[in-house]
């Protein structure tokens, strides 16, 4: 439901370009990022970790070892997921004010800013300090792969890896969604993602009936890694490297990665940092390797605060992107509200 000049459609004298200007959930999206930098993840209640509890007890009542069945429950997870914010769409469409705080609200719960910098900055403070093992006992709350033979250099480039891949799927790829598709985007992306996290890898247990929900994340972050690359290269100055070899490297690297997307944010953090990212990991005991990203030193435990200070930058970014999307067109979940 787009706002008209005059309230007719196609009014002689109306402004181009303001008929569909969303403001509340622009305002929102802004709003919420705001509140996520300041006061991270709730505490209690975390609606994502509600969400993860719920598939995880779904999965145990509909698991069959068909890829058949992981389409419906992808199905089901997006539903809950994007389901209650269709709803609220609907029940706020003429209230502008209710609009831009149902947005702040689902964006504050969604965004992982300030937690992903937090961790990052947590690990790199133990590495600093000498203290491997508290740096082993952290790295989980950042990553997935398997910690405990982790050396010094292992971690620390396993943390840079995850700050530049997690910007793209904690910060970016959200808040464009948001954009596209008001707090159901925001909320439908965060379930895609959150089911890959839980069923969307290689396993025996999980090759079949994972696949959907992995296929769901690719799609959702295809569009956003590509745009946090450009991001990352834009704003790569503020950590002393230089958009052009920024973006080169995402380019020519991105696609040498096994993810369709992981690569294009990780290259174009080691192309603005001057690092080579890549190499050998483990996640659940199996060991993949992974091809080398940059042409630059190993990184080092200072280069944890030069990729956290790159993905706040991104992250200003790609609010600020988000915002003008948001305000240049209205909402998808609002023009579905309008039809519920």
């Amino acid at each position: 439901m787009s706002r008209v000049s005059g309230g007719r459609s196609g009014a002689v004298g109306q402004r181009p370009g303001r008929s569909g200007a969303d403001w509340p959930l622009a305002s929102g999206l802004i709003a919420g990022a705001v509140a996520d930098a300041i006061l991270g993840d709730p505490r209690r209640g975390h609606p994502v970790a509600l969400f993860g509890r719920r598939m995880a007890a779904l999965e145990q009542r509909v698991y069959a070892d068909r890829t058949a069945t992981g389409v419906g429950y992808a199905a089901g997870g997006l539903l809950l997921g994007a389901g209650p914010l269709l709803v609220a769409a609907r029940l706020t469409r003429s209230s502008p004010a209710g609009r831009a705080v149902v947005t702040a609200a689902t964006a504050w719960a969604v965004l992982a800013s300030r937690s992903l910098c937090e961790a990052a900055s947590q690990i790199g403070a133990a590495l600093d300090a000498g203290d491997l093992a508290g740096a082993r006992d952290t790295l989980p709350s950042l990553c997935g792969r398997d910690p405990q033979h982790l050396d010094h250099a292992q971690i620390t480039r396993a943390v840079v890896e995850s700050v530049a891949e997690n910007t793209s799927d904690a910060v970016v790829a959200p808040l464009i969604w948001g954009a596209l598709a008001g707090p159901a985007g925001l909320s439908a992306y965060r379930a895609a993602n959150t089911l890959d996290a839980m069923v969307g890898h290689h396993s025996p247990r999980y090759e079949r009936f994972g696949r959907a929900s992995a296929r769901v994340d690719d799609v959702a972050n295809w569009m956003p890694a590509r745009v946090t690359a450009m991001l990352a290269a834009g704003c790569s100055p503020a950590v002393g490297g230089r958009p052009g070899p920024t973006w080169q490297a995402a380019r020519h690297y991105g696609p040498l990665h096994p993810s369709p997307n992981a690569g294009w944010c990780e290259a174009a953090f080691a192309g603005a940092l001057g690092v080579r990212l890549g190499g050998a990991l483990s996640y659940s005991g199996r060991t993949e390797h992974r091809p080398k990203l940059g042409t630059g030193r190993p990184p080092q435990t200072s280069d944890i605060s030069r990729a956290i200070r790159l993905s706040r930058a991104v992250t200003a970014c790609a609010t600020a992107l988000a915002a003008g999307l948001a305000a240049a067109g209205p909402a998808t979940d609002r023009r579905l509200a309008g039809r519920c």
